[in-house]
């Protein structure tokens, strides 16, 4: 019997293998695909993010990347800019952070295999899946987890659904800020990833083609003037609401244990975190005290990303965020240094 078995090997599921790795847990990860794996992903890492991935050993240097002093939004008239006030953050293609993640992974001797995880029977002091008997398990397969269905975990949203498109450009960024361009019906976020390299994310509830979505950021259009690199992905529905983040001896990490909205761009810091909560709560063999973790780690990120979503859910408050938050600039920068 295993220690820790894992359902997904994306970024949230190779995080929480570092951690039981470091723990000292035998630990195995299921996961369908080779890595690396190309999502539809904003690819801004917030320093909170950069800094543990560090603490965990990745090295994010190969990975490329450029650095990010902080966010700008505008609306093509009005702007506010802040910087982040712990050092900067980065830009990363999601291949490259995947490959970084799944090489400490495997340098700390973490097994990957493939395949997928199906059926879930616990037992008293046990959990098999996918052909593995483990002590615990840990899903973090994904915003639209098939393990957080099997459980029954799985809650029911009824507001509106929005969906995220991602692209990138081979042109030379012009700054080193996130932008997030507002329109009346969504917002398109500009990453620099490279040298040459921009990735451009636009989030909507509106299931338009990328191309009519970025129609409505004029300001915006000239200034992806080069190629596009690669095809268009997509995700969502984003909102995802769970019942719960435990099931005995399964515990849920990442965009598994339940989602919000892209638009703050911390997910890949809130999975890192969820990770090592998860992991530590599984170390000190206190499975059940993950759930008011999870909470409080999260609490700060539902709190504000919420309330920006419900602000761009109406034509007229989307109108007003960035008039609103330009003439408030020390309550936007406040905002953004509380991003992780």
């Amino acid at each position: 019997m295993i220690d820790l078995l894992i359902a997904g090997g994306g970024p949230a599921g190779l995080a929480a293998a570092v951690c039981g790795a470091l723990a000292g847990m035998e630990t195995v990860v299921v996961e369908p695909r080779e890595a690396p794996v190309d999502k539809a992903c904003g690819e801004g890492v917030m320093p909170g993010g950069v800094r543990a991935l560090r603490e965990l050993g990745v090295d994010l240097g190969p990975a490329g990347g450029r650095e990010l002093r902080g966010i700008r939004y505008t609306d093509g008239v009005h702007e506010v800019r802040a910087t982040f006030p712990d050092g900067p953050g980065l830009g990363v293609r999601r291949t490259g952070l995947h490959r970084a993640l799944w090489l400490r992974a495997r340098e700390l001797g973490v097994r990957i295999v493939p395949g997928r995880v199906g059926d879930v029977r616990q037992e008293d002091d046990a959990v098999l899946a996918a052909g593995w008997r483990a002590r615990w398990m840990i899903a973090a397969d994904g915003l639209h987890s098939p393990v957080r269905r099997a459980l029954g975990l799985q809650g029911r949203w009824h507001g509106a659904r929005r969906y995220g498109l991602r692209r990138h450009y081979r042109v030379a960024p012009w700054t080193d800020f996130v932008e997030v361009h507002w329109s009346a019906r969504g917002e398109a976020y500009v990453t620099p990833v490279g040298r040459e390299l921009l990735g451009v994310a636009v989030l909507s509830t509106e299931r338009l083609g990328f191309d009519a979505h970025l129609e409505r950021f004029p300001h915006l259009l000239p200034l992806l003037s080069g190629p596009a690199a690669g095809p268009v992905r997509g995700a969502g529905p984003m909102r995802q609401r769970v019942r719960g983040r435990v099931a005995g001896r399964v515990l849920l990490v990442g965009d598994a244990a339940g989602y919000v909205d892209a638009l703050t761009g911390e997910g890949v810091a809130l999975a890192v975190a969820s990770a090592r909560a998860a992991v530590r709560c599984l170390a000190a063999g206190r499975p059940a005290a993950y759930e008011a973790a999870w909470r409080r780690l999260s609490r700060r990120h539902r709190l504000l990303t919420g309330a920006l979503v419900r602000a761009s859910g109406h034509e007229r408050t989307a109108r007003l965020v960035v008039p609103v938050a330009s003439r408030f600039p020390l309550v936007f920068g406040a905002a953004v240094r509380a991003l992780r």
